[in-house]
């Protein structure tokens, strides 16, 4: 993990005169302006950078569009500058004489007069220059840098000022912009003044909008709607009341705004008990946008080595903090048998996601969920990584009722012309997801006839429905077993 540039830091090596600095960026105009700025303000006896691209070169400057001539003009000055190249690594690796250029411009051995900064995309620079060069990345703006641009935007905008009219709005909109970069804002500002809208739920709900655009663009994550719904589950008491604790020890305004966030949580059990649902639960709770992300992508081999893609969602997951990063079937991708077998890209995923975990600073709250926990290495289950490690078993009949009452009421269907405790009963040894697949059928059947459903409805569809705790019994008993003494029951009465 490369370090990230702060304007301290690029005044210190730019004042001691190092001679050459590759930025990682994923905006090369925030970039160039960051470095501009950091030098207006700080060193006053450097002159102003300079910028050369590969369609323009150096500004006024003829003959420089060339990579090679372009680089030779910057070395030729002899007054102190800085010199800014947007474009240059996309032609040294197949350039020895870029590659050697720079290296014997490093290699010199009188104090230089100037510095040269590259600007990339990515930091894979080549072999010759990675000894020789300073790398950092430049990150999307964070919190306090978000905050300060939205109350600069303020002052000079009257119509948003009628929009931010107090400090909790300030802090909505900016929680609302983290993991996006200023463009993204000023494109949501004017989104909301050509729809003659600038209330602060169109705002927040237009940068909601180009946050998923970012990660549907680059294919490694997703965000998961959470309506209010989300927050009906049946069943988990122990996990809710979990859940409640941290919420009233942090307050709800403190999770919404990072502060305070716990690591994380695994949700392990049966298929179809509502792990998912519950992850969706968290973030609908607190307010927080659901990041989701597939093991299957990581090793698909898309988006590069699967190290490298997970070190990518890992930075996407904190640019866009505070946030519930969901990890579905995280054994897919980190478990026993994968480590065992592939070796080496298999062992640096758990190593990256461990130390990530261990050591992460940002607000993001890791909500994994497994259906073969016993797959998991040892070291992702110790204490540290995880706050708690949950089993979601089978509902119990009074929370098979409950669930039965949810999926009825959003059918709005009038509870009192049935019997719940009878329906719970009867459905013995049914999962959550199959308890709501027998309501959705019972209304098929009801809407066929062109007639309200009635509990016999009900009770036909559980009598054709074999649930996966007979199919699978055995598969079940042995997941039941291993989380006896190893997790904390998330149901009441397990």
């Amino acid at each position: 993990m490369q370090e990230r540039i702060t304007a301290n830091h690029l005044l210190r090596l730019i004042a001691a005169g190092t001679p050459l600095i590759y930025l990682a960026t994923d905006n090369e105009a925030r970039t160039e302006a960051f470095i501009t700025r950091t030098i207006e303000r700080g060193l006053k006896n450097v002159a102003v950078p300079q910028t050369w691209s590969c369609t323009t070169g150096f500004p006024n400057v003829e003959g420089s569009i060339e990579p090679l001539s372009g680089l030779r003009w910057a070395l030729d000055q002899e007054y102190r500058g800085v010199f800014i190249f947007k474009d240059l690594n996309w032609f040294w690796h197949d350039s020895p004489y870029l590659q050697r250029i720079l290296a014997d411009f490093v290699g010199q051995r009188q104090t230089h007069q100037k510095t040269l900064i590259i600007l990339g995309p990515s930091t894979a620079l080549p072999l010759v220059l990675q000894r020789h060069a300073q790398i950092f990345e430049h990150p999307l703006p964070d919190r306090s840098e978000l905050r300060a641009y939205i109350e600069s935007r303020c002052q000079r905008d009257p119509l948003l000022q009628q929009t931010v009219t107090s400090e909790d709005d300030l802090n909505r909109l900016t929680t609302a912009a983290q993991g996006l970069d200023f463009c993204n804002v000023d494109n949501a500002l004017r989104l909301s003044r050509v729809a003659k809208s600038t209330t602060l739920v169109d705002l927040t709900d237009a940068l909601f909008l180009d946050k998923k655009q970012l990660l549907r663009k680059s294919g490694i994550m997703e965000i998961v709607d959470t309506p209010e719904a989300s927050t009906l589950v049946g069943g988990m008491e122990n996990l809710k009341q979990w859940l409640s604790k941290r919420e009233k020890v942090f307050g709800c305004d403190t999770l919404t705004e990072g502060r305070n966030l716990p690591k994380g949580v695994l949700i392990m059990g049966i298929s179809g008990c509502g792990k998912s649902l519950f992850v969706k639960a968290i973030a609908a709770r607190w307010h927080l946008p659901l990041v989701r992300l597939d093991m299957a992508t990581i090793y698909s081999g898309t988006f590069g080595s699967p190290e490298s893609t997970l070190h990518q969602a890992c930075r996407t997951a904190e640019a866009l903090s505070p946030c519930v990063l969901w990890i579905d079937e995280i054994e897919a991708g980190i478990s026993n048998q994968g480590f065992k077998s592939e070796g080496g890209p298999a062992s640096r995923v758990l190593s990256y996601f461990l130390t990530w975990m261990q050591e992460k600073q940002y607000p993001v709250f890791v909500a994994a969920t497994a259906n073969a926990i016993e797959m998991l290495p040892a070291e992702i289950l110790r204490k540290g990584r995880f706050d708690e490690v949950f089993y979601v078993a089978l509902p119990s009949v009074e929370e098979r009722e409950e669930i039965f009452r949810i999926h009825l009421g959003k059918l709005d269907q009038p509870l009192d012309t049935f019997s719940l405790s009878m329906l719970a009963h009867s459905a013995k040894g049914f999962s959550g997801a199959e308890i709501e697949q027998t309501v959705a059928n019972a209304s098929f059947e009801a809407m066929a006839t062109d007639r309200p459903m009635c509990q016999q409805d009900l009770m036909e569809a559980i009598g054709r429905t074999v649930p996966l705790s007979i199919t699978m019994a055995e598969q079940i008993k042995k997941i039941e077993a291993w989380a006896f003494k190893r997790a904390v029951a998330a149901n009441k009465t397990p």
